[in-house]
């Protein structure tokens, strides 16, 4: 019997087998729940590939949470594998590696920042908004950030979007909380995804932190991040929101 039994989950944003979200949905598969995964355009036959090697194929939705239509028929489309919705994951975010990361926080254009603020902060609130017909009391949201408390080394805009994620979670606590729905994001250390790997000078970010966590750090295992996304999705956590978990060895609390 696992922490997830029965549960229904939606994770939005699996795309590679060395993804978080993929992590997440096969933690959350082998702790009992029902998982449904997402993607789109170009992306959705890399998904449905991967989703075999998941333990049981799950369904793969398509859902571009920048498009206001996939957003409305979401509840429809989750509807026809579910009667209901336990748990949210957003696992999502974007930003131009070539005008937007790397170093290029001053010339960052508009139309790029407006983009990665778009598809990495303000879709936490339109996924969730678009699942909320299919939650109840017990439901809970949870997304990933990368600490925004300081500037990174390259991170740059994703930053600045960060920031607004971790914000936008804290306001979906507020107003989701008396519907008896939780909203939580796990700040994961440094991991070796397709996204990192779009970020110009990401082993700035990644050199030193396995020295400097106390716990240590592994750059390539996802599971102990997907783990506890699937500890927030659970009934362990019943009156915990607007938090945000560190999965990170220890590094954020280290002052040198």
């Amino acid at each position: 019997m696992g922490i997830l039994d029965g549960k229904n989950i939606l994770v939005a944003g699996v795309t590679m087998d060395s993804s978080i979200g993929f992590a997440v949905a096969r933690v959350a598969q082998e702790q009992g729940a029902n998982v449904v995964i997402s993607n789109f355009g170009r992306a959705m036959g890399i998904t449905r590939r991967i989703a075999k090697r998941l333990p049981t194929e799950p369904p793969v939705l398509e859902l571009d949470v920048t498009d206001e239509e996939h957003l409305e028929r979401l509840p429809a489309l989750l509807g026809e594998h579910f009667d209901h919705l336990d748990g949210v994951v957003h696992s999502i975010a974007f930003g131009n590696p070539e005008t937007l990361l790397g170093g290029k926080f001053l010339e960052g254009p508009w139309p790029d920042v407006a983009q990665a603020v778009q598809v990495s902060a303000y879709s936490l609130m339109s996924l969730t908004r678009a699942c909320l017909p299919m939650m109840s009391a017990g439901g809970a949201v949870v997304g990933m950030t990368f600490d925004a408390t300081v500037a990174w080394p390259a991170y740059d805009w994703m930053g600045v979007a960060k920031a607004g994620l971790e914000s936008c979670s804290r306001y979906l606590a507020r107003d989701l909380g008396p519907q008896g729905i939780r909203a939580n994001l796990v700040s994961a250390g440094p991991l070796k995804t397709l996204a990192a790997k779009a970020i110009p000078g990401f082993e700035d970010l990644d050199e030193g932190w396995a020295g400097r966590a106390p716990l240590g750090w592994d750059n390539a295992d996802q599971t102990p991040t997907a783990r506890a996304v699937v500890a927030l999705l659970s009934d362990f956590f019943p009156a915990t929101t607007g938090e945000i978990v560190h999965v990170d060895g220890g590094y954020h609390a280290m002052g040198a």
